[in-house]
């Protein structure tokens, strides 16, 4: 955590002393599919890595993202302009991945900081439920906040399991995916439609019948892979336990952070609601004044859970920071590694990837909603969601008033696709990469990069194509 804070204080002092006061990025339309190697290159290391090399990506991850993200920054200051590139550095930063892991360390601390204590073993019927309690608690706390509150007991009560894998992928699926579709809190990409002017509840009226269908489907389809392998000869397990049972004997400790988490949420909230008219202009990034505030009370409230949470709280869920280290550096990497991608993109069928946008739309002109659901979700898969719903969101126009009556299906078809295809991969959205970071350190034999789509293919391919027939 001390090399992540001052890595973060340095890269601030960069921002603060660059000379560069205004800079304009190039047109993405003079981009070539070129400048997107260096962000391919860096999702190939993290799919190839840890299969091939897991020694080295173990120790060594941080270095490779930096190493790709120099591959795209160097080339491209000594190419074009280095104010462009540095300009764009700072955008990111400052707009983007700074708020991104503000947010992400606050939920992650004090969702950590409460430890589900009890008699619970790995039934079906408990599994399911707490699958079931997440997947709820995703739309209104996050998916971040849901995954790191419920991963550990989940861990516990299926550790004496001989097969339990399966039960933390369907939990990618859930809680840290699909349970966050129904309102802005769920998921990043929510929540920036929220903050370009969508209706708070717009999500939860348009969404409410994708989401439920989802999440029955993948619960029905976790339970009957999951007794499967409750009744399996050899399956590790204590007999006899009862569901109402288990859930009688849980206790909390950590309490109090239930109470930080609800301040996360009205700072959040707050950040929409709330627009002033004070704006900063950091070297030609506006920061407006709800936001930085929103931000430094976060980060307020991560340090006030680090000092009120009993230590036999964090004790109890084996709490340290290498996930959230693992999830900055990585993404850290992302976010810098996709400016040009994003720059292409923006430019429509003007840009060197306008062949996707072209795909876009019929023949008589009008949005084609299954291709955007299925290119929103797909590039959502491999790209940041956030991102990519603004790209998509912007392909349509972006007129908020519009999008929410006579494009309202289009726009369900984008938000849908960022938000549930994001569980395709592991880095499809930030709390898969943690919960899979955090199951391995209590022995969990996670899939690989690619073993892990082959589950998402197999379960959710099937689903997506349903849901395309049905909705879009």
């Amino acid at each position: 955590m001390r090399k992540l804070f001052f890595g973060v204080l340095f890269t601030l002092n960069l921002v603060f002393l660059s000379p560069v006061a205004h800079a304009v990025m190039p047109d993405g339309g003079n981009l070539n599919v070129f400048w997107t190697l260096p962000f391919v290159g860096l999702l190939l290391s993290i799919a190839i890595g840890p299969l091939f090399a897991p020694a080295v990506w173990n120790h060594h991850f941080g270095k490779i993202s930096v190493f790709w993200t120099l591959m795209f920054f160097v080339p491209f200051s000594l190419i074009n302009d280095i104010n462009a590139a540095w300009h764009h550095v700072v955008h990111a930063l400052v707009e983007e991945y700074i708020p991104f892991i503000v947010l992400l360390t606050a939920l992650f601390t004090t969702s950590g900081g409460i430890c589900l204590q009890g008699n619970l073993s790995g039934s079906a019927k408990l599994n399911v439920g707490l699958l079931l309690l997440g997947t709820v608690l995703s739309s209104m706390m996050g998916t971040t906040g849901a995954a790191m509150l419920l991963i550990r007991p989940l861990i516990y009560a299926n550790n004496n399991r001989k097969h339990n894998v399966h039960v933390f992928v369907f939990f990618i699926f859930l809680v840290a995916n699909a349970g966050g579709l129904l309102t802005p809190l769920g998921d990043p990409p929510l929540f920036l439609g929220f903050l370009q002017g969508i209706d708070f509840f717009w999500t939860t009226i348009h969404l409410w019948k994708e989401m439920l269908i989802a999440c029955a489907y993948l619960l029905v389809i976790f339970f009957i892979i999951d007794v499967y392998y409750w009744r399996k000869p050899g399956e590790s397990h204590i007999k006899g336990h009862d569901f109402m049972l288990d859930l009688v004997s849980v206790r909390l400790d950590g309490k109090r952070n239930f109470f930080l988490l609800a301040a996360v949420v009205g700072l959040v909230l707050m950040s929409g609601f709330w627009h002033s008219c004070i704006v900063f202009n950091l070297f030609g990034t506006l920061i407006q004044l709800q936001n930085l505030v929103r931000d430094v009370g976060l980060i307020v409230i991560t340090l006030i859970s680090l000092f009120i949470t009993p230590k036999t709280a964090r004790r109890g869920n084996n709490f340290d920071w290498e996930p959230m280290k693992e999830v900055a550096r990585l993404f850290a990497g992302i976010f810098l590694t996709i400016i040009p991608v994003a720059q292409i993109l923006r430019e429509g069928e003007a840009g060197a990837l306008g062949w996707m946008i072209r795909l876009l739309t019929d023949s008589s002109g009008l949005p084609n909603n299954a291709m955007y659901f299925w290119a929103t979700g797909l590039l959502s898969s491999f790209l940041d969601n956030t991102p990519t719903y603004l790209v998509f969101f912007n392909t349509i126009g972006g007129d908020v008033d519009a999008l929410m009556t006579v494009s309202a299906v289009t726009l369900k078809a984008i938000s849908a696709g960022a938000v549930l295809m994001g569980a395709n991969t592991y880095i499809g959205n930030a709390p898969n990469f943690m919960i899979k970071v955090i199951a391995e350190q209590h022995g969990i034999k996670m899939p690989s990069f690619f073993g892990y789509m082959l589950w998402s293919g197999g379960v959710l391919l099937p689903l997506f194509a349903m849901m395309t027939i049905f909705f879009f």
